[in-house]
């Protein structure tokens, strides 16, 4: 299994992270058996399951089952959970409470979004045994804070705010960060700061390694995507092309065939 040293360790031999998210137990034996380090059970499953507007309705009951099946369908792989909308602006032992529950369900570590606020929270997570994976530039949580999925960081004033706040969580105890949707050159200045690894996610390609959500990697995403998205299959036709076929199958008699039915 790939753990918090490792994230380290590769950094500085030079290599790069490989993350994607999953949020069910098949997707996660596929993930598993291709050689990605880590699964992220990210709270963008609300959009990409639930067919929800935004991350901010995931709730713990709503990521935690999502947590239990992907360390069903995985169970020697490094898994990071998102901390839900809000989750982290409560009091500190609630706070660590929710992490706790992520953590008995089957993760590693929690991703928290932003910085400002969690001075408090960030130590006692890591202080308690819980590893935390910091979160920045579009904190999609924050959607309606920066009017919009934008790239963050496109001036001289919000880069230099981003990379503060990228040190911040490393002095808090953060073992990773991932950044998004940033401009290239401020990705690689953060990722030169800092001795823990960079995530990136629309961060350019100087990152310490990179990660999609499994649904856009996969083409399931209809209209448009994040110009970092590159697909690498159109899964979502596939399993048009397959449904079409059985419909026909079906509807012509062809289905079932004498080799797929019992005998006495």
């Amino acid at each position: 299994m790939f753990t918090v040293k490792d994230f380290t360790e590769t950094k500085k031999a030079g290599g790069r992270i490989v993350m994607l998210t999953c949020y069910d137990a098949p997707g996660a034996r596929l993930l598993a058996e291709s050689g990605v380090d880590a699964i992220l059970v990210g709270d963008s499953a609300a959009m990409t399951v639930h067919g929800m507007a935004s991350t901010i309705p995931a709730t713990l009951e709503l990521l935690e089952p999502h947590v239990r099946a992907v360390r069903a369908g995985a169970p020697d792989m490094f898994i990071v959970a998102d901390m839900p909308f809000l989750s982290t602006r409560l009091s500190t032992e609630a706070s660590v409470e929710i992490a706790g529950r992520f953590i008995r369900a089957g993760a590693n570590a929690v991703k928290i979004e932003g910085a400002s606020g969690h001075e408090d929270i960030i130590p006692r997570l890591t202080g308690s045994g819980i590893p935390a994976m910091g979160h920045l530039g579009l904190t999609p949580q924050s959607v309606n804070a920066l009017g919009g999925y934008r790239a963050q960081g496109t001036d001289d004033e919000s880069a230099s705010r981003i990379l503060a706040d990228a040190k911040l969580l490393e002095s808090l105890g953060c073992f990773s960060l991932v950044l998004e949707c940033v401009p290239s050159s401020l990705g690689a200045e953060v990722t030169r700061s800092l001795s823990i690894p960079v995530i990136g996610i629309g961060a350019g390609p100087a990152t310490d390694g990179q990660i999609l959500v499994y649904h856009d990697m996969l083409g399931f995403t209809g209209g448009r995507v994040p110009r970092f998205v590159r697909k690498y299959a159109d899964a979502a036709g596939m399993i048009k092309g397959a449904a079409s076929s059985f419909a026909d199958d079906v509807r012509s008699g062809l289905y079932p065939s004498e080799a797929e039915c019992y005998g006495k």
